[in-house]
């Protein structure tokens, strides 16, 4: 967003005009839409910006419910921004840590800010932006006890703060373009600035869930999230905000339900052993935070193979950790053998699973050509090294 579409919406105009669209509607006519606005008398500038906000706001439900109604966004700051209900959990752990005053430096458009204001903390956010500054400052206007300065995060003055949450950018935007930066030594604050200032004050920060395990430092807990099967975060937490004992934790939340397996450090891999009438998928965070092996032992399973996340067990066991197939029977792993014992079994429908094995799904499905009535669930992959192609069901 340049700063003349943000001026443009922050008028009385652009923002009355904005409240008074409804949902943004993908299949509406948009050049309509854009025709009526244009002859009530509203500006072009004004109307292209408006229309982009109420299709973030749309987007945004996603992460912010209801509240995304009244907020503002930029592409960049909302692919990146904290889901409402993780970010209430950030603002928890400050919060039971007896932490008062936060720094939020490389706040975006204040998702976790919101948050903390929220739990009644007094809050310094600050954004390298301009427009996203302006941004967060908008969207934190119903807290006075939040605060929003246009700087780089490693200019803003912590005395008297008493801990800092930093959510370095990873993405950078140009000529309308939004791109992943791959590499940590590209974010903004870097990292090392991030990790030190754990020497001041208890820290926490935000990095995408597949960040180089490397980079996290070895006094620190590392946390990562998944919500409704999607992995969304690796939370690092230093200082006062690691808890004891903690070095590797797995949170899953799932609807208005959050499960959490903690270990000290990463798990050991649990025995492989032969297929037995189950099979299990660990959630993604479980994955990440290497926890399958406790998540095994914990529930008498074993691993089908070396390397490879599913577990197997002979007895069938509940778990929000992972999910659940029981094994219906065992198909021919060649692809001609296959095709033709779906095709005996009416399976028009299939979803494929794999893990361990190079297929590509979706240009399988079209190579089998399923044709039938039945749907059902296929899992490729190895045991003990072997390639096995498994029809499961959920359970």
């Amino acid at each position: 967003m340049e700063r003349a579409e943000l001026v443009q919406l922050l008028s009385p105009e652009g923002l009355t005009l904005l409240d008074s669209l409804p949902r943004w509607d993908s299949k509406a006519d948009v050049v309509k839409t854009v025709a009526e606005l244009r002859k009530q008398g509203h500006p072009p500038a004004l109307v292209e910006a408006v229309l982009s906000q109420s299709r973030l706001r749309t987007r945004a439900e996603a992460k912010f419910g209801e509240f995304a109604r009244r907020m503002l966004f930029t592409e960049a700051g909302l692919e990146q921004a904290t889901r409402l209900k993780v970010a209430a959990l950030h603002a928890g752990r400050f919060s039971r840590a007896g932490l008062r005053h936060v720094a939020d430096l490389g706040c975006g458009i204040g998702g976790d800010a919101l948050a903390f204001a929220a739990v009644d903390l007094e809050v310094t956010a600050a954004d390298s932006d301009e427009v996203t500054a302006a941004i967060a400052a908008f969207n934190l206007t119903p807290f006075p006890h939040a605060h929003v300065l246009h700087a780089e995060a490693t200019q803003v003055p912590l005395g008297g703060i008493d801990a800092a949450w930093l959510d370095p950018a990873r993405r950078t935007t140009a000529g309308g373009t939004t791109r992943r930066l791959s590499d940590a030594a590209d974010y903004s604050p870097p990292l090392d600035f991030a990790f030190g200032l754990a020497e001041r004050m208890p820290v926490g920060v935000k990095l995408g869930p597949g960040t180089d395990r490397d980079v996290i430092p070895a006094d620190a807990e590392a946390q990562w999230v998944s919500v409704d099967g999607d992995v969304v975060e690796l939370a690092v937490w230093l200082g006062a905000l690691r808890r004891p004992g903690v070095g590797r934790a797995a949170l899953v939340i799932r609807g208005d339900s959050a499960h959490e397996l903690v270990a000290a450090a990463d798990s050991a891999d649990a025995p492989t052993g032969p297929l037995g009438d189950y099979l299990y998928e660990p959630d993604g965070a479980v994955i990440r935070a290497r926890l399958i092996g406790d998540l095994a032992r914990a529930n008498g399973a074993w691993m089908l193979s070396p390397g490879i996340a599913y577990l197997t067990a002979d007895t069938a066991f509940d778990s929000p950790f992972a999910r659940g197939f029981r094994v219906v029977e065992r198909l021919p792993a060649d692809e001609r053998q296959l095709r033709q014992a779906l095709a005996a079994r009416g399976i028009g429908t299939l979803e494929i699973k794999k893990r361990g094995v190079d297929v590509d799904p979706a240009a399988l499905r079209t190579r089998l050509k399923l044709r039938g009535e039945a749907s059902a669930t296929l899992v490729i992959t190895r045991e003990e090294g072997r390639h096995v192609a498994l029809l499961v069901e959920r359970l």
